[in-house]
């Protein structure tokens, strides 16, 4: 009798220093880029699978992005503190906040402004880009808010194109919040193959896969379906899956 062996899988992974992202300073904007945007490019950071922008960025009082055109990309805001308010084209116009997440779909086309609602604190917010599965679809527009509650030591999805509780996204990409005490570890399994994760620590310590990253570190694996990551501090983490091909 013939046998045959398994195909073996290996992790692949690459890390991403917050050191060497992309900054730039406008005064009312200081931005940090994870992938080449705007004024910084970098022939080696230019997406990581369907990722192909993850912006921090803090702006001053009253100051903003006044109105301009989107197509045919998912953009997702999260709040980091303070409040962030938001007018598009498709009639919305209203504020998100920490524990909010936002998305549009900007599909066919849609313009849209976002401006720092506050008048003398800053806010800080991650803006990220993911290429959409469908083109030229209808824009549209979502946000929820979270509570902080349900991410302690585990993963709340905020973004997903099949959990209802999730802000929707046009794409098979799941996005996951999680806060993690000292010395907790969770796994985390893809939702289907060929699916990476980008693993970015908003602030703390941890280490995932022999991997150690610190406040705003990133790193990008793939090839197997789960991977472990473990809390040396308390930390919080936004782990992005997206497709990889």
């Amino acid at each position: 009798m013939e046998t045959t062996n398994p195909i073996k899988t290996y992790i692949q992974k690459k890390f991403y220093p917050a050191s060497e992202r992309g900054h730039v300073n406008f005064g009312w904007l200081d931005s940090h880029h994870s992938f080449s945007f705007g004024h910084w490019y970098h022939p080696d950071k230019t997406n990581f699978g369907a990722l192909r922008v993850l912006n921090d960025d803090i702006v001053e009082p009253s100051m903003g992005f006044g109105t301009h055109p989107h197509q045919n990309m998912e953009i997702i805001s999260i709040p980091l503190f303070g409040e962030l308010a938001h007018k598009d084209s498709t009639g919305t116009n209203g504020i998100i906040k920490t524990g909010d997440v936002q998305i549009m779909s900007a599909g066919s086309g849609i313009q849209h402004s976002e401006f720092n609602h506050s008048s003398d604190k800053k806010v800080n917010f991650l803006q990220i880009w993911i290429l959409p599965k469908v083109a030229n679809i209808q824009p549209r527009y979502d946000q929820k808010t979270f509570p902080e509650a349900g991410r302690l030591n585990r993963f709340q999805t905020v973004v997903s194109p099949i959990d209802e509780e999730a802000v929707w996204i046009n794409q098979d990409a799941y996005f996951s919040l999680a806060t993690l005490e000292p010395n907790h570890s969770l796994s985390y399994k893809v939702h289907a193959p060929n699916q990476g994760i980008y693993v970015f620590l908003i602030q703390g310590k941890i280490s995932t896969e022999g991997t150690t990253l610190e406040r705003r570190d990133a790193l990008g694996l793939w090839g197997v379906d789960e991977y472990k990551i473990q809390a040396d501090v308390k930390s919080e983490l936004l782990v992005i899956e997206i497709p990889m091909k």
